[in-house]
């Protein structure tokens, strides 16, 4: 990973969010260690409460991982939520479930070869069997060099020391690629933090009222020409208001 100075949360946020389309295939732009930006917290309604989300694809010991994870990747602060508060977690469950865990649109009947980034994933597994042996292989990782803990037992610091390991090249694995892993991981984060709330993930629409995004709205005549203009009106949803 390149040593620059890390951008504020917030405007890393904004950033991504002309470049992630939900639920689509992106290239992953690094980790980024979150810092509290010069940004207004966003109003939000509280979501209504209901029972916790069941994975459907990962098992227990994944489902630790993948929760430890996304939330050093996009930690909550005093500006907005975190990945975990917007659901990322269940959005990236349900992502194994569907066509992007499945590679379903993908060619994926080889050559397998080693290529540029700039190609895309050139492996033979399916993006949830990446996951699969990523988190396993990442556990196995940490167990024999830090003390026997899995990575969701480990500290903060130390559990981004981790992820810039699979990142940047330092932590390397037999059975699957640690960057196509961590690149898949990062890209389901940001995709399921900004992505429309009706794929599982961005919670109430919070990351939307954060950054002022008005989501599906139908309508835009009356805002067209009016540059600079605060737009009121909360996000929408595909499947309606949210709050």
């Amino acid at each position: 990973m390149t040593d620059l100075p890390e951008p504020g949360r917030r405007g890393f946020l904004r950033r991504s969010i002309a470049i992630v389309p939900a639920a689509t295939a992106l290239t992953a732009t690094g980790f980024v260690v979150a810092q509290n930006a010069a940004v207004p917290p966003a109003a939000a309604s509280p979501a209504p409460a209901g029972p916790p989300y069941t994975p459907v694809y990962f098992h227990t010991e994944e489902w630790a991982f993948i929760q430890a994870a996304v939330a050093r990747l996009i930690p909550s602060d005093d500006t907005g939520p975190g990945a975990i508060e917007a659901g990322v977690p269940e959005f990236i469950d349900r992502q194994m479930e569907g066509g992007f865990g499945q590679a379903a649109t993908w060619y994926m009947q080889g050559p397998f070869v080693p290529s540029s980034p700039l190609f895309g994933y050139q492996g033979k597994m399916l993006p949830r069997e990446v996951y699969r042996a990523g988190i396993a292989a990442t556990d196995a990782w940490c167990k024999q060099q830090k003390a026997g803990k899995r990575f969701a037992e480990l500290d903060a610091a130390t559990q981004d020391e981790v992820l810039k390991g699979l990142d940047g090249g330092t932590i390397q694995f037999a059975e699957v690629g640690a960057k196509d892993f961590f690149t898949f991981l990062l890209q389901n984060t940001k995709e399921g933090y900004f992505s429309d709330p009706i794929h599982g993930g961005n919670k109430n629409a919070a990351s939307w009222k954060m950054i002022g995004f008005p989501g599906a709205r139908a309508d835009f005549l009356d805002w067209v020409n009016k540059p600079g203009v605060h737009y009121p009106l909360p996000p929408v949803s595909i499947n309606g208001p949210q709050g």
